[in-house]
C-alpha cells in the first residue's frame, strides 16, 4: 500500500504552469459576486481534465465539480475566489492594476490582498493530481469555488441555490487559507478556529446649522465622537479579559464643507467574539450606547443601524483534525517550520463553516504561511514579526513558492487521508 506520502510526491502536477496561472488570477481579481472571468477560467481548466462533473454559475459565480471513482467517502475541498477593493503596492511586476464598479456602483481598485488567488490554483493544481491518481484512491471528490467569501455571504448563497441538489453531500469538508507565517508553515487546531464577525452601517442624525452657529445645531460629528470612543468601553470594561472581543469603527463620514455642521454621520462597525454569549452581550452593548448616546445628544430621530455582514463561528471537528494531524504530521514533517497541531487560529472570519453546518456535516480549516523565507527570519531576528503585511494589505502578496507547493499538498492529503484506498 503506498503512503499518503508517496501518492503526492509521485502525482503532484508540475507547478510550473501553475505558477503562471497564479499570476494570471492575480492581475485578474474581481470583486465579491462579480467573480465572473474568474469562474470562467475555473471552468475552463477543469474542462482540460476531461473527468469531472462541471457545474458553474451557483449562487453568483461559484463554481462545483465532482469526481466520482468507485466506493468510499465523499470528501468537499473549497477554495474562495473573490478578490478585496484594495490598491495594490507591492511592486511586483504582475502586480494589479485592476479597477472595477463595486455592487454600489463606484470604482475601486481591485487585488487579491487576501491570497485567495493561491487557494485557487492549489485546489486547481489538486484536482489535476486527483485525476492523475484515480487507482490510488476511491470514493467521490467535490470541489467548491466559492464566491464571495469577503462579504460572508458567498457559501450560504451557494448552499441557498442549490449546491447539495446538484453535487453529492459531502461526509466532510476541508479548507485553508495562507496567512502571514513562514512560507512552508502548515497548521490545524481543535476548536475555534476563526470567531463571529459582525458588521454594521450607522446612521447618526442631528441638525444642520451654519457653523458660526453651532447652538441652532445637533451635531452628528460629536455625536458619533462620543459614539465611537464609548464604544471601545465594551471591551475594556465589560468584557472579562480572559475573554476575545473586538469592537472597530472602521469609517467614518460627515459633512463635506468646513464652514457647515452635517445633519449626518455614517460610520462601519466592526465586532468580533469568541463565543456566542460574549457575541451576543457585545451587540446588545453596542445599541445600547448607539441609543443612549443619541438621546444624551438631543438626535431629532433614532439611529439606524443596519448589519451589512455576519460571519459565524468556525469550529473544527474533532474527529476530522484528529485524523489530519496524523497524515499531515507524516507529510510535512512537524516543527517550527514545518506543521504545527496547535496553531494560533485565524484573526479574521470565515464563511467555510457554512458548507458543513447546512447539512450538519463536520469540517476542518487549516492554515499556511506564505512570507518569504528571508524576509521572515530577518524580522524574526530584528523583533518585527508584527510588522509583516497581513492579509488585506496593499502589500500582501505570498510568495510563489514554497506558499502553493504547500496549498497542493494540503489539498491533496486531506482528501487522502480519507480517500486512500
Amino acid at each position: 500500500m503506498s503512503s499518503v506520502k508517496q501518492i503526492v510526491e509521485a502525482h503532484r502536477p508540475d507547478l510550473g504552469p501553475y505558477e503562471s496561472l497564479y499570476k494570471w488570477f492575480h492581475t485578474h481579481p474581481e470583486l465579491s459576486f462579480q467573480e465572473k472571468d474568474t469562474a470562467a477560467r475555473i471552468v475552463e481548466h477543469l474542462k482540460t481534465f476531461d473527468a469531472y462533473e462541471i457545474f458553474p454559475g451557483i449562487g453568483g459565480h461559484g463554481v462545483a465539480a465532482v469526481l466520482k471513482n468507485g466506493e468510499g467517502k465523499k470528501v468537499l475541498l473549497r477554495a474562495d475566489i473573490d478578490a478585496l477593493p484594495v490598491k495594490e503596492a507591492s511592486g511586483l511586476e504582475y502586480a494589479s492594476t485592476k479597477k472595477m464598479n463595486d455592487l454600489e456602483g463606484v470604482e475601486k481598485s481591485v487585488m487579491h490582498a487576501c491570497g485567495h488567488d493561491i487557494h485557487i490554483t492549489g485546489l486547481l493544481a489538486a484536482a489535476e493530481a486527483f485525476v492523475k491518481a484515480k487507482d490510488k484512491w476511491s470514493g467521490t471528490l467535490i470541489l467548491v469555488f466559492q464566491p464571495a467569501e469577503e462579504k460572508g455571504k458567498g457559501a450560504q448563497a451557494m448552499v441557498d441555490d442549490g449546491l447539495y441538489s446538484k453535487v453529492p453531500e459531502p461526509d466532510l469538508c476541508v479548507g485553508g487559507h495562507v496567512v502571514p507565517y513562514r512560507a512552508g508553515v502548515i497548521g490545524t487546531k481543535h476548536g475555534l478556529m476563526a470567531s463571529s464577525a459582525d458588521s454594521f452601517h450607522l446612521t447618526v442624525h442631528g441638525r444642520q446649522a451654519h457653523a458660526s452657529t453651532p447652538n441652532k445645531s445637533i451635531d452628528p460629528i460629536v455625536l458619533a465622537s462620543n459614539t465611537v470612543v464609548r464604544l471601545q468601553t465594551i471591551v475594556a470594561r465589560e468584557v472579562d479579559p480572559s475573554d476575545f472581543a473586538v469592537v472597530t469603527v472602521a469609517a467614518f463620514h460627515a459633512g463635506d464643507a468646513e464652514n457647515i455642521i452635517s445633519d449626518r454621520a455614517d460610520l462601519k462597525l466592526d465586532v468580533r467574539a469568541a463565543i456566542p454569549e460574549t457575541r451576543e452581550r457585545v451587540l446588545v452593548s453596542m445599541k445600547r450606547i448607539i441609543n443612549a448616546e443619541a438621546i444624551a445628544s438631543n438626535a431629532p430621530q433614532a439611529p439606524d443601524l443596519v448589519t451589512t455582514r455576519e460571519f459565524p463561528f468556525l469550529f473544527n471537528d474533532a474527529d476530522v483534525t484528529s485524523a489530519l494531524e496524523k497524515t499531515f504530521s507524516e507529510h510535512f514533517g512537524v516543527g517550527k517550520h514545518a506543521y504545527d497541531p496547535n496553531v494560533t487560529r485565524l484573526p479574521g472570519s470565515e464563511d467555510f463553516g457554512v458548507l458543513a453546518t447546512a447539512i450538519g456535516k463536520p469540517s476542518c480549516f487549516f492554515l499556511y504561511g506564505g512570507v518569504d523565507h528571508g524576509v521572515w527570519d530577518k524580522a524574526e531576528k530584528e523583533g518585527q514579526l508584527a510588522e509583516l503585511p497581513g492579509n488585506h494589505s496593499p502589500f500582501f502578496t505570498p510568495v510563489i513558492q514554497p506558499t502553493l507547493g504547500v496549498a497542493v499538498d494540503a489539498y491533496i492529503v486531506s482528501a487522502l487521508t480519507f480517500l486512500g484506498k
